[in-house]
């Protein structure tokens, strides 16, 4: 019983942690990457669906990205998408979307940092309400010794620490990232 809940707690937080991953990697640092624009959602056919499944995306210069569309029904959405999304404007030849990044400045970087803070805030808040998930169920097991309750507390806050860690490393490359341009 007791494995089962570790298994399903460091599942959980490894997810938390991905997902912060994930949303971070969203985050511009001064450079075009690929990342800012693979999973905004574009609607497509009636559906949401991320720019990476309508094109190639590829990064054409240090402050340029290219999206090469397969379909050329999709490409007022993706501009639409990249508008409301970025608060950028998309520039159009054939099937082929170019958009360029402004540089950025000193202000921008800091509101950036602050929404990178806000993320990982609330990927720590998620890790931390696995943490209590967890330990609940495991101070309600049945037939356990306390010790035993005692050994699994402790080493679900070492799991716990091991992925706040985790996201405070994120974090801190990130913010590097996108200070440093």
């Amino acid at each position: 019983m007791i494995e089962d809940i570790f298994k399903s707690a460091e599942e959980d937080m490894k997810k938390a942690v991905n997902y912060f991953k994930n949303e971070t990697a969203g985050l511009r640092t001064g450079r075009a990457s690929t990342s800012l624009v693979e999973e905004l959602k574009v609607e497509y056919y009636g559906s949401k669906v991320p720019l990476k499944q309508l094109g190639n995306i590829s990064v054409s210069d240090v402050n340029q990205l290219t999206i090469q569309l397969w379909d050329a029904n999709a490409i007022s959405s993706v501009e639409k998408a990249i508008m409301e999304s970025l608060n950028l404007t998309p520039q159009r030849q054939g099937n082929v979307i170019r958009i360029t990044l402004p540089p950025l400045t000193q202000e921008r970087r800091k509101e950036l940092v602050r929404m990178l803070h806000k993320m990982a805030e609330e990927a720590r808040v998620a890790v931390r309400n696995i943490r209590r998930d967890a330990k609940e169920m495991l101070e309600d097991l049945e037939g356990v010794s306390e010790d035993e309750i005692k050994r699994a507390l402790e080493r679900l806050q070492k799991l716990t620490d091991k992925y706040i860690e985790e996201i405070n490393a994120i974090a801190e490359a990130k913010e590097k990232e996108i200070m440093g341009g």
